[in-house]
């Protein structure tokens, strides 16, 4: 089958955008892959087979690009949008990668028009705990959702009807995620509850193991497999979810309220039978998590 999108460019060659272009490489091999990244990391890019060519200059990148896929920190996605509309072909299909949209779909409105390059907002909900080049996967999407951004308001509400996001969609399928479309509210919102919420957890409970850890080790040196479970995500680091949290933090603070007052019944249940129930509402939740695997 033809590539629907002969040159790729990636910008940004970590974690997501290496593991985009591996997955490009094994699933749309007849596609060009352009990196655009500092040089020591288009480097290992080049290394991991990951891109054909590595640029690092931004307007040589995107030139006759047929797909730019932005996979960058939140702030820098917003602040290269201007420029990315600016060069970009206007065959061009532009989406980002980012975890939190509303602040980039904005951007993106005020930036790109209606007769050239188009943007469609998106998010793999996907990822490690551990970020960079080394770390990408060819099948990181794979049985994973992939949120896409449909229009709000308006006439043109809704599912963009474009041709080049139909063959977007058709391409995040063949990499083997499913597409889900919602708008960037909803996105952000549920986003707090299933992504960001979990991370300041996993942060907040090694504090509690942290604090706790005295001189002799314990209780650190008694922990097993729960724990290091549970903290997997507390290896990601700020620099990856500082962006994130600040343009999602309405969302979050509501989120941790409702955390906090979750934990407060825990507590005053802890002598009950009601905390039972509580149990099996999460074993509940938990099967139909497992199960969507």
């Amino acid at each position: 089958m033809a590539a629907p999108f002969r040159r790729v460019v990636i910008l940004g060659t970590g974690l997501i955008g290496g593991s985009f272009a591996l997955a490009l490489r094994k699933y749309a091999p007849d596609c060009v892959v352009i990196g655009w990244d500092k040089a020591h990391v288009l480097g290992h890019a080049l290394e991991r087979g990951a891109i054909h060519e590595g640029l690092s200059d931004l307007s040589q990148a995107v030139a006759g690009a047929d797909l730019i896929y932005m996979a960058l920190p939140v702030g820098l996605t917003i602040e290269l949008l201007p420029e990315v509309a600016r060069l970009a072909p206007s065959q061009a299909l532009v989406t980002d990668a980012s975890s939190t949209k509303r602040s980039v779909c904005v951007a993106a409105a005020e930036c790109f028009s209606v007769n050239g390059a188009y943007f469609l907002g998106g998010h793999p909900m996907a990822g490690k705990e551990i970020s960079g080049i080394a770390a990408s996967d060819a099948e990181l999407f794979r049985r994973s959702k992939y949120a896409l951004m449909r229009k709000s308001g308006g006439e043109n509400a809704g599912e963009p009807r474009d041709p080049r996001v139909t063959e977007f969609v058709a391409l995040v399928k063949k990499l083997g995620a499913e597409p889900v479309w919602l708008d960037a509210e909803a996105h952000d919102r549920a986003a707090a509850i299933v992504s960001h919420l979990p991370q300041l957890l996993a942060v907040a409970l090694a504090g509690v193991v942290r604090d706790q850890t005295d001189e002799t080790g314990l209780p650190v040196t008694l922990a097993g497999r729960g724990l290091r479970d549970a903290l997997r995500l507390a290896g990601s680091p700020y620099s990856v979810w500082r962006d994130i949290i600040l343009t999602n933090s309405d969302n979050l603070d509501r989120a941790l309220g409702q955390l906090i007052q979750s934990l407060e019944q825990l507590r005053g249940d802890l002598r009950t039978r009601a905390l039972e129930e509580e149990f099996s509402a999460a074993g509940e939740l938990y099967k139909i998590l497992r199960d969507l695997q």
